[in-house]
């Protein structure tokens, strides 16, 4: 195959805790949980629970609530299942796989979250595996490499983590490894913010975006279930997207005053921007936080 210079392919785009991880997956040290608070002016079906009496409404896409269901089971609290958004094809998805298979190598190729991570290996596997060395945002993320990395002729290597999850300090940390040119190849959401390749293209990176997916709301939500859910103390949201929908689903924010749980800090940013109260989320990003943030928001209002 003929060599295909970078920049001759594409243009740069400016349109955004698992529990036993391989050797192979070099994550930073793991980091204290604390809690912050903000103080702010599909068809769906109902849940987990074993009971009538669900203390959290869980709003990611149908068939991804489990680890928090089973976390929150843990501690006896019941869930009900909204899901407020799901995922769809973004305009780069089929390109993926070529530019993995293409002569161009980059030195990192960036994963931000779970869904970017399970488009992206459909996609080196169609494109035969190639090696290649990944950046991951966090622990949460990693954790969707876990079962390839466990082979033995695995030729994926999940290389870095920051020392926050957060695109920001992802963007400010990264390795360059003494390169003076250092390319990234960035698959991402259609409706990520540009903070990643920003940051990265101010450093000396030279980045390739592709949005190889997108989230929107769910096309349908039961009416019934929705007028319980608005009644339910907590509503755990993992993406702003989320937290979008659910505005746009309750009829005045300022009449509905329970509490959100956000998985971080870009999601509680997004809950204070559109105006909810009671916003909590984990200084650092991830399942354990999240978790420690619900059972905050469920002690200070008397239901835990």
């Amino acid at each position: 195959m003929a060599q295909v210079s970078l920049f001759s392919l594409f243009s740069l785009s400016s349109p955004f805790p698992a529990s036993a991880v391989s050797s192979r997956l070099r994550l930073n040290r793991p980091l204290p949980f604390q809690f912050s608070r903000i103080q702010a002016s599909s068809d769906a079906t109902s849940a987990s629970a074993s009971n009538s009496n669900p203390k959290v409404v869980v709003t990611r896409e149908r068939g991804k609530n489990g680890k928090l269901i089973k976390a929150l089971a843990k501690h006896r609290i019941d869930c009900l299942e909204l899901p407020l958004i799901q995922h769809a094809q973004g305009p780069d998805t089929d390109r993926l796989s070529s530019v993995l298979n293409a002569d161009t190598i980059f030195d990192w190729i960036i994963i931000t979250s779970p869904e970017a991570g399970s488009v992206f290996l459909e996609a080196w596997k169609e494109a035969g595996t190639p090696n290649v060395r990944i950046g991951v945002v966090g622990a949460g993320t990693a954790s969707i490499f876990e079962e390839v990395i466990q082979s033995s002729k695995c030729s994926l290597d999940v290389a870095f983590s920051p020392s926050k999850a957060t695109g920001k300090i992802l963007a400010s940390e990264l390795p360059k490894n003494g390169k003076k040119k250092c390319t990234v190849l960035y698959p991402a959401s259609a409706k990520a913010s540009n903070e990643i390749e920003e940051g990265l293209s101010n450093r000396g990176f030279e980045v390739v975006r592709l949005n190889t997916y997108t989230t929107e709301p769910v096309h349908h939500v039961d009416q019934t279930v929705l007028k319980q859910a608005l009644s339910i103390p907590v509503v755990a949201v993992a993406s702003p997207s989320a937290v979008r929908s659910w505005v746009n689903l309750i009829s005045d924010t300022e009449q509905w005053s329970n509490s959100v749980a956000c998985i971080g800090e870009t999601t509680a940013s997004a809950a204070k921007r559109l105006g909810l109260k009671n916003v909590y989320y984990p200084t650092h990003p991830g399942l354990e936080g999240w978790v420690d943030s619900i059972l905050e928001a469920l002690r200070e209002h008397g239901h835990f």
